[in-house]
């Protein structure tokens, strides 16, 4: 079950983003394939060649010794539930994909295509990540997350934000509007803090 923090596993916090391989619970992750793990002929054009995906490959046991893995680059993602079988020390694994219902189906028809053509190709593919355009917003609010943490005082928020020069002009400016800008960034940030982080795989599109 998922702790405080919504992860199946937790990674090390001290590891760099692109080097931690995060495996979200399935009640956060929309995108998790349930799978079922059969041992396969390495022959079988269905089958999937485990050393080629190990590079990207990471799996943690639940209690009960069912699978999660997650294939990662550490900057793209595709989690995958073994409710059956196992994926980790196979040689080839023929996987049933568990879809059902038309919302639950087409949320995880995105992560079905980029697993087959990770498996195809050895890559994760741009076509099938686009940008998230709220990486930006997301970016400012950890910057503030942390300056808060700091004490930072908003003022001093906006100067690292928007540079120095534009808080002397426009921060007691009559349209007030780059101090808004801040307030709403503390109030998401904060709002991210108190569990928001939680509705993030929820939400993108």
């Amino acid at each position: 079950m998922p702790g405080a923090g919504g992860f199946t596993f937790a990674e090390d916090p001290g590891l760099a983003a692109p080097e931690a391989r995060l495996i979200w619970h399935a009640e956060l992750d929309p995108g998790t394939l349930p799978v079922i793990a059969l041992p396969a002929d390495p022959r079988d054009p269905d089958s999937i060649l485990v050393e080629r995906i190990v590079p990207w490959l990471t799996v943690a046991v639940d209690p009960a010794g069912h699978e999660h893995a997650v294939l990662s680059d550490g900057w793209h993602h595709i989690r995958l539930d073994i409710e059956q079988g196992r994926l980790a020390g196979a040689a080839a694994v023929l996987l049933h994909y568990r879809l059902h219902g038309l919302a639950s189906a087409e949320a995880r028809l995105l992560p079905l295509r980029r697993l087959i053509d990770l498996c195809r190709h050895g890559r994760f593919a741009r076509s099938l990540f686009p940008r998230d355009p709220r990486i930006e917003r997301g970016i400012a609010m950890l910057r503030v997350h942390d300056a808060l943490g700091e004490g930072a005082s908003q003022r001093e928020i906006g100067m690292a934000l928007f540079g120095a020069e534009r808080v002397a002009m426009d921060w007691n400016h009559r349209s007030d509007s780059l101090r808004s800008r801040v307030r709403r960034l503390v109030r998401e940030a904060r709002a991210m803090a108190r569990g928001g982080y939680r509705h993030l795989l929820h939400d993108r599109g």
